[in-house]
């Protein structure tokens, strides 16, 4: 059985296992980076099964106007059940229905955003990193 919820710390190793696991694209091997990528985010949902970390939503959150999705992902051997679907839904849980939620999509996402109930902005902007 899953458990969802807030965790206010988080293990780099079994994070970073995560990661590699959902298939994400992200500097898995720059630790120093994901040590300060996940450190430096205000709201962690995690998704756990009997203990082990198989989803997570990693966010920054005012918590009174915007929430940032910064990454959605799930573990491989459990995506298409469910689980990213229920960890956005925490995110709105736990920022509460004023808080408008956005979030960037990898290309190969872009159809599953609209059937979890987003919609398409056309109206950001994006300076993108270098690296």
């Amino acid at each position: 059985m899953l458990s969802y919820q807030v965790e206010s710390s988080f293990d780099l190793e079994e994070m970073l296992a995560l990661y590699k696991a959902s298939g994400i694209n992200r500097p898995i091997d720059n630790t120093s980076r994901m040590a300060t990528l996940l450190a430096s985010a205000n709201l962690l949902v995690t998704a756990r099964q009997e203990g082990k970390l198989m989803g997570l939503a990693r966010c920054l959150t005012d918590k009174a106007w915007v929430v940032y999705i910064c990454d959605l992902l799930v573990d491989k051997s459990v995506q298409h059940q469910g689980i990213g679907t229920e960890l956005l839904r925490q995110v709105q849980h736990v920022t509460g229905p004023e808080v408008q939620q956005l979030l960037h999509s990898a290309q190969s996402a872009m159809l599953y955003y609209p059937k979890v109930g987003y919609q398409l902005c056309h109206n950001a902007f994006v300076i993108k990193r270098e690296r």
